[in-house]
């Protein structure tokens, strides 16, 4: 991380920033202003960088901006430990540049990062990091993007201390959206929470089961997050019990030695979804059993329709579903309300716990700070037509198709091509060749 703290002390001798008050935007006076002749990404997690990348090798300058410190903070800061990769590595690329052959099928989250980390200086991708974005909006002619950034220092292991604050406005003709799908952690409101004595967190802040041996712990939530923390509480020999509130689809990961995925994928090109649901849905009763017998009842279309219509991703189990059966992991359905020492459920039932963990997903913070109501819907975030990578006057958005890094990695090229075009097209090429 030590070349990204270089380049931000760098930035003062790049003659593309260039201090200056800013007066056309609707937005406050900000100490600095920066001219971006090509496009402001926002967000350097995987979609991002595969924008930069994918700009890079065209010769397309960019600014690629980061709130936090690091690439891939998502990765890096709210992920727990045992977490890998759900599909195989194949499906997992950035555009450009393979997995290691020496990576499993399966890399851990630690070789992502390892992965990701070799991307950005594979291709000389320098993000300008805390560069928090408060705002955007499209003036007539151009995308301003204002930023603020804060310096702060450890008082305590609790506390920081805030060292110095600075707001900086960027103006660029493109403006790509690359903040993704789980931005931000949603916290549900449940009735009497607040009085629940326990502990209670959001999975993002999970790390593993160390800590909780011996204790009851609920996690509220069965995707593939709430499933895994789970299994990883109950191999740490916790009590673990789990939320199921809605029919969810649960496939094994794997299914006679293939990707359960890649298998979908492959009867796709031959036959209709329908048909492929059944096979999908047939074999996994075989590998797994009736789950609904297990208190996880399935939906009434299937998992590859599903995705399709709704973008509702199916759980993919790693162990968890033999722990249920087994016992170690109990299942209980939704939460009526919390008491001081545990939780009310909806078929009546109290139980008591030592803590609970939100495995409750994300959403993203698009709507808090872009100003555009055409493209991004201002009710979840996410542009209005599924699967749309392009808006108006120079919008784009990676990493919102609810198809995973397979389709990051189909966005950012398709943007970046667009992009590359119009930079040509505005003369940007012909006077670098001179």
């Amino acid at each position: 991380m030590d070349r990204f703290a270089e380049t931000e002390g760098k930035r003062a001798h790049d003659p593309l920033y260039r201090p200056r008050r800013a007066t056309t935007t609707g937005f406050p006076v900000g100490d600095e202003y920066v001219d971006i002749p090509g496009p402001v990404i926002v967000g350097a997690g995987p979609a991002g960088l595969a924008v930069a990348a994918c700009l890079a090798v065209k010769g397309v300058k960019y600014a690629l901006l980061e709130r936090y410190d690091c690439i891939a903070s998502l990765w890096r800061h709210r992920t727990y430990h045992r977490l890998k990769l759900h599909l195989p590595k194949r499906f997992c690329e950035l555009p450009l540049m393979p997995f290691p052959e020496s990576f499993p099928t399966y890399p851990t989250r630690e070789q992502f990062l390892e992965y990701l980390e070799d991307y950005a200086l594979a291709y000389n991708i320098h993000p300008m990091c805390r560069q928090n974005v408060v705002g955007a909006e499209h003036d007539g002619e151009f995308w301003i993007v204002r930023t603020k950034e804060v310096i702060t220092a450890a008082i305590d292991d609790e506390e920081e201390a805030v060292l110095s604050s600075t707001t900086r406005v960027y103006r660029s003709r493109w403006l790509v959206v690359a903040t993704g799908e789980n931005a931000e952690p949603v916290l549900p409101e449940i009735d009497g929470i607040e009085t629940f004595k326990g502990h209670v967190m959001h999975s993002s802040d999970y790390r593993n089961g160390e800590g909780y041996e011996g204790k009851k712990v609920l996690v509220v939530g069965c995707g593939n997050s709430g499933m895994e923390v789970s299994l990883d509480l109950s191999n740490h020999n916790v009590h673990t019990s789990m939320v199921v509130r809605d029919a969810v689809h649960v496939l094994p990961r794997e299914i006679i030695g293939y990707s359960t995925f890649g298998l979908s994928a492959w009867l796709l090109r031959w036959l209709p979804i329908q048909v492929v649901d059944r096979i999908v849905l047939l074999l996994a009763r075989l590998v797994l059993g009736d789950t609904s017998c297990l208190g996880i009842p399935r939906p009434s279309i299937g998992p590859m329709e599903l995705k399709k219509v709704c973008g509702k991703t199916p759980v993919l189990d790693v162990g968890t579903i033999d722990k249920i059966k087994s016992g170690d992991i109990q299942v209980f359905p939704g939460i009526q309300c919390f008491h001081e020492h545990g939780v009310e459920f909806i078929d009546g039932r109290i139980v008591n716990f030592d803590a609970v963990i939100l495995a409750t997903g994300y959403k993203s913070n698009v709507p808090y700070w872009l100003k555009d109501k055409g493209f991004f819907s201002e009710k979840d975030g996410f542009p209005r037509k599924p699967n749309e990578w392009k808006g108006k006057n120079g919008l784009y958005a990676v990493g919102f198709s609810r198809r995973g890094l397979l389709g990051v990695s189909m966005d950012a090229t398709k943007i970046a091509d667009d992009i590359v075009q119009c930079w040509h097209d505005m003369g940007y090429g012909r006077q670098k060749s001179k």
